[in-house]
């Protein structure tokens, strides 16, 4: 009989145990219910803005996975500027919400939490410049996830991301630039809407211009046919656009899908140098002549 008073007084919490207990039959677990309520609500919302931005991806999908339009690139801005913003608005309500929980006044805090968010402004003048930058961004839609880029002549790449603090872009090369959206002066969309690939062959002067004509229409038209969706109409000839030392080059045009006028121009030579080849028009290379006077000794110089 004493073992077993012995043994029930060690299973008998402790001091900080029956204090603990205490406090969680009193008010613990109903403040843990309100918290698991305030986390529940907060995976709703941001599974709310995630099934938003998947149905509005899917109602703008064209189903063309070789060209992505305006509206797809705007779906897919939008919604990662949004899911970003739902993570940084969730986090800061669960923690306001769990420290009113623990007793802590939020009343206060939110009025420093406005004294100091005017203070920031005044002192990260730069911080709320690239916001504000990124917010008139996106609504006046000037580009998007998946467009190509070039900012101040400097940064050329495709977008990969994009919020209301910093444009990122991936170059040819695969770097990553991250550019702050009130850095931005001078920004041109290569990929806006369409695009047009610019070709000029340099043909011989023995060449007749109105057959290099059509040995070009004929090799744009097989590439339009074959390829619409990359090249969306013929190729154009705009005619003789210098006269050079060697030839003379013309100037073709081809409207492209947008961002696809650098590999359409590519194609394009391809198959013109081999067209060329077929037709016997020469392409010219440069040659230097190099005249010999014969009947002067090297020592002998001009009188």
């Amino acid at each position: 009989m004493e073992r077993f008073i012995a043994l029930s007084g060690m299973l008998q919490p402790s001091g900080e145990g029956r204090g603990f207990l205490s406090w969680m039959g009193r008010t613990g677990w109903s403040r843990l219910a309100h918290l698991l309520l305030v986390a529940a609500a907060c995976l709703a919302i941001l599974g709310a803005v995630k099934l938003v931005t998947r149905a509005v991806r899917r109602a703008v999908d064209n189903g063309n996975d070789e060209v992505t339009s305006d509206a797809e690139r705007r779906a897919e801005t939008l919604g990662s500027v949004l899911t970003h913003s739902a993570w940084v608005l969730v986090v800061g309500f669960f923690l306001l919400m769990t420290l009113q929980e623990f007793g802590v006044n939020i009343g206060p805090l939110l009025a420093g939490a406005g004294v100091a968010g005017v203070a920031l402004g005044f002192g990260a003048q730069s911080l709320v410049k690239d916001v504000i930058s990124g917010f008139f961004l996106l609504m006046e839609n000037q580009f998007g996830v998946g467009d190509i880029v070039s900012v101040d002549d400097q940064h050329t790449g495709t977008v990969e991301r994009m919020t209301l603090r910093i444009t990122q872009l991936r170059d040819a090369e695969g770097r990553t630039h991250f550019i702050p959206n009130g850095s931005i002066v001078r920004l041109v969309v290569l990929s806006k809407d369409f695009a047009r690939a610019l070709v000029e062959v340099e043909v011989g002067y023995g060449t007749d211009p109105d057959r290099a004509f059509e040995v070009l229409l004929a090799v744009g038209r097989r590439l339009h046919d074959e390829r619409p969706n990359q090249a969306v109409e013929p190729l154009e000839v705009k005619g003789i656009e210098a006269l050079g030392p060697s030839g003379f080059s013309i100037r073709t045009l081809t409207k492209t899908a947008p961002g696809a006028q650098w590999e359409v121009a590519r194609e394009l030579r391809r198959r013109i140098l081999l067209a060329f080849r077929e037709a016997g028009i020469e392409i010219p290379f440069p040659q230097q002549v190099v005249h010999h006077r014969s009947g002067i000794s090297p020592s002998e110089g001009p009188s």
